[in-house]
């Protein structure tokens, strides 16, 4: 059975809300779908990590949010989707981008993603989705998310994100912090936090190193008061359904469908995200509009 890899926790003076995410497995799941290569892999887990911790401040069961890079980089545009309880998936247009490494030794994301537009788009299941638009800042994820809350949302935001890729392109550890102040914060608190940020700086190697969200927690949190607030597991996990799909074909008109069945008895539909792959035949599609 799977540990819970999420952990939230607010100040016990109610200053600021924490989220501290183990994103591991998820990012794993996501290089063995998408077969990305290393920095390929770096923007995707940052990413999906991201929108998996802005996923849980949803507040109901079928809220939907999605966060989507679209730089002028390599990579192309980035997208994840994630519930309230933090289930992710996410897709890369280029799998494929990578850049040699920056001169720190770490990989260069913001030089696959580039300059462009973030988009988080909240669907509450009723009335239009909720969107806001930032721009892209440095490319690294990280600091674009922080840049969002402050412009979009007004939110002082201080997040955290890390994925470490091993020889063998797999991800060896990979996590997210995310910290805001709430309204009326007490500036002694402020002060705490903003003492504490360094301890932020690594997210991943703290993973690697065996440490749980839990321990994460209270080191980032040194010497500040706070509460548990829940843990829970959150996954990789593509919702795509061949009725979904279907229906989505039957509205293709009569001349898109003899285009699209020109010289072929069945076509092929592959989830981006999962890489599951559905066929239907013409008479599947129109029978399906009855």
């Amino acid at each position: 059975m799977k540990e819970n890899n999420v952990l939230r926790a607010m100040t016990r003076d109610g200053a600021a809300r924490i989220i501290v995410m183990d994103s591991t497995d998820i990012v794993n799941t996501a290089i063995r779908y998408h077969r990305t290569a290393p920095t390929a892999s770096a923007a995707l887990g940052r990413v999906m990590t991201a929108a998996s911790l802005m996923g849980t401040m949803l507040k109901e069961k079928n809220d939907k949010l999605t966060l989507k890079f679209k730089g002028d980089g390599i990579a192309g545009s980035v997208l994840a989707v994630s519930d309230y309880k933090g289930n992710v998936k996410g897709y890369i247009q280029n799998p494929d981008a990578h850049l040699p490494l920056k001169p720190n030794g770490k990989l260069d994301v913001g030089g696959i993603i580039g300059k462009g537009e973030l988009c988080v788009i909240r669907d509450v299941g009723f009335g239009d989705p909720q969107s806001g638009f930032a721009e892209i800042t440095t490319g690294e994820i990280a600091e674009d998310i922080c840049a969002y809350f402050a412009q979009s949302e007004q939110i002082p935001t201080v997040c955290s994100l890390g994925v470490l890729v091993d020889t063998d392109l797999s991800c060896r550890a990979a996590g997210g912090i995310m910290i805001q102040l709430l309204p009326f914060a007490a500036e002694d608190t402020i002060a705490a936090l903003e003492k504490n940020l360094p301890r932020m700086s690594n997210v991943s190697a703290m993973f690697e190193a065996g440490m749980t969200p839990e321990s994460v927690m209270a080191y980032i949190l040194q010497g500040i008061e706070y509460d548990l607030f829940d843990d829970f597991l959150a996954e990789y996990t593509c919702d795509c359904e061949k009725q979904r799909i279907l229906d989505a074909l039957s509205c293709f008109s009569d001349k898109e469908l003899d285009e699209t069945f020109a010289d072929l008895e069945k076509i092929e539909v592959c989830c981006r995200f999962c890489d599951q792959k559905y066929y239907f035949t013409r008479k599947d599609i129109e029978k399906n509009r009855k």
